[in-house]
């Protein structure tokens, strides 16, 4: 040995210097990297997404977490294979006056930054996409395609999902997540019910959230309505109703107070339970068709309870809920139509020849018949409505068209269509305003009623019926003629989306 040129002692080895920590201390940069660009752009954002929240502190914690244990794996088997001798890092020496330092050193900066690129870009696209339509209707794709069909041909499709479901705030972003993470549980281990419920527990009310767009304070006034319909007869006779619907408004700084928005928590309150009879028994009712107490406090704060005769319960104030937009709009993005309703529609834009006899009646018959799935559905119709009209070349636009109806409104996969969802617009095929307008709702005195709603409470029928009748408008209102005899009851009692 030379006492002037010492030997010099070999590098000690790393731990970490193997492809498998090397790998996981990549995944740990690209996660942390991850993370604190979906906290910065989700701290920006209008509105708080429970993907984002997810995707920032469930998954990519998850990643990093992973990384770290592929690192110490590695890290494990190089100290079984190296000894005691390895240490976890390596020395660093990094001289730039050699060429050969200088090249790995250019590889290392331009590697690291391409790798940041790549993941704020997928991170940012990522946001985005969680933000979505798409993502919201067509990740679980089963599940969801009911919600995500009816939303697209909603007045409401141009809405994204999370405004109207979230919106904006801590309280309710914190909620949502808990709630994404469930669901997201019930999908992965087949736990979720078919159909989906509704209304929605615990959603967030309407003034949080309609009202962002929709200003309650609004008078609407009279609307001009027309309405069309094809009766069940060998003609397909159609039948319109013109009338002017009373939606008025509720603030009197606006307009005169009356017609349908006077029920707006603007200058009147009105609350309500929702109960249903079981075996003798009052239990709550979860879709809140059946209203047997009813609480309204006027502008001056004159509070008056209505109940009908049967409903006997104390009154908890825990049950108690007030009248908001989603008590009558409970449908404003996922509409499902009757197939009377539907087949009216076509046949009014031509899409229904209705010169086919019976096609009417022949097309609402296919509609409401039930099916295992979509493909022996669409195959039936086909079938059913070319045995009726042989050798008829008008009919394959209407099976088309009737196809396109039952894809539109019916997911049997789900169990979900139009007769599994209220909709309490209206009165015809479900009660609707005569949940709480029928009549029999009292005071406690037994003088006193909720204005039980006949045709010309809430609109005014200007022209009904065909051809010259409609240009005869009267605008003082007519009785309302029913098509064929003379009926009886709520409207619903008869029409049951066949009808």
């Amino acid at each position: 040995m030379n006492a002037e040129h010492p030997t010099p002692n070999p590098p000690r080895p790393s731990l970490l210097r193997n492809w498998l920590s090397l790998t996981g201390l990549v995944v740990v940069t690209g996660s942390l990297f991850s993370f604190f660009l979906l906290f910065f752009l989700d701290t920006l954002a209008h509105f708080s997404n429970p993907y984002i929240g997810i995707l920032t502190y469930f998954i990519a914690p998850g990643f990093l977490f992973l990384g770290l244990c592929l690192a110490a794996v590695g890290a494990l088997r190089a100290r079984k294979r190296l000894g005691a001798s390895a240490g976890l890092l390596p020395k660093l020496v990094v001289d730039l006056s050699r060429p050969r330092d200088r090249k790995i050193m250019g590889f290392f900066i331009a590697g690291t930054l391409l790798f940041l690129l790549v993941s704020a870009l997928g991170s940012y696209h990522t946001y985005h996409f969680t933000e979505s339509t798409q993502f919201c209707g067509q990740t679980c794709h089963t599940v969801m395609q009911p919600e995500l069909i009816t939303y697209q041909h909603g007045s409401h499709a141009r809405v994204a999902c999370v405004q109207c479901h979230i919106g904006p705030g801590a309280e309710w972003f914190v909620k949502a997540k808990v709630s994404g993470t469930y669901q997201l549980y019930a999908v992965a281990f087949n736990k979720y019910p078919r159909p989906i419920p509704t209304p929605i527990k615990n959603l967030r009310p309407a003034q949080d959230t309609c009202e962002q767009c929709h200003w309650p304070k609004k008078f609407v006034g009279n609307l001009d309505k027309t309405y069309n319909y094809f009766l069940g007869d060998e003609t397909n006779t159609p039948f319109a109703v013109r009338l002017t619907m009373k939606v008025g408004g509720g603030d009197p700084t606006h307009g005169p107070v009356g017609g349908i928005h006077w029920h707006m928590n603007v200058g009147n309150k009105v609350e309500y339970v929702a109960a249903k009879l079981d075996q003798g028994t009052w239990i709550a009712d979860p879709a809140r068709q059946s209203i047997p107490w009813v609480r309204v406090v006027d502008a001056q704060g004159v509070v008056t309870e209505y109940r009908t005769k049967a409903f006997t319960n104390a009154i908890a104030e825990n049950q108690v809920r007030s009248v908001d937009c989603m008590d009558c709009h409970n449908r404003p993005a996922h509409t499902y139509q009757s197939p009377n309703d539907a087949v009216n529609l076509a046949l009014s834009l031509g899409k229904i020849d209705r010169n086919l006899k019976w096609i009417k009646t022949n097309a609402v018959y296919t509609l409401t018949r039930k099916y295992a799935n979509e493909t022996q559905a669409v195959q039936s119709i086909a079938t059913h409505l070319a045995g009726q009209y042989p050798n008829e070349p008008r009919i394959k636009p209407a099976i088309d068209a009737v196809q396109e109806i039952y894809r539109n409104n019916f997911f049997p996969e789900m169990n979900a269509s139009w007769d599994k969802y209220p909709n309490n617009i209206g009165h015809k095929d479900w009660p609707g305003c005569f949940r709480c307008h029928d009549g029999k709702h009292l005071t406690a005195d037994g003088q006193r009623t909720i204005k039980a709603s006949d045709c010309n409470t809430c609109h005014t029928i200007l022209a009904q019926g065909r051809g010259e009748e409609l240009n005869l408008l009267s605008p003082a209102g007519q009785k309302f003629k029913h098509p064929g005899d003379e009926v009886d009851g709520a409207c619903n009692d008869c029409h049951t989306g066949g009808l």
